[in-house]
């Protein structure tokens, strides 16, 4: 069993590849979602099945761990599509 994590600097490295590992394998949804400004509709299963590997790997005692996996969609997933076509900006 994967140990659990209790630091907040990994815990976020962590949340971030975890973001990176949806986006990726979902390329199409992302750009689909950016452009039509559903990507939380669009990717809503597989974000959420990722907040709970988050959730199993990492201890409730780090503070705002929720708000970590949150940051890490802003910064992998919303942040790199800044390039496609969006009325979101």
């Amino acid at each position: 069993m994967a140990r659990v994590v209790d630091n907040p600097q990994i815990a976020f490295r962590l949340a971030r590849a975890i973001v990176s590992d949806v986006a990726l394998y979902n390329q199409s949804k992302v750009k689909e979602g950016i452009e039509n400004d559903t990507i939380f509709d669009l990717l809503n299963e597989e974000l959420q099945e990722g907040r709970e590997h988050f959730l199993t790997r990492v201890s409730p005692e780090i503070d705002n761990r929720d708000q970590l996996f949150d940051r890490a969609i802003v910064d992998i997933m919303i942040k790199q599509a800044g390039k496609i076509k969006s009325p979101i900006w």
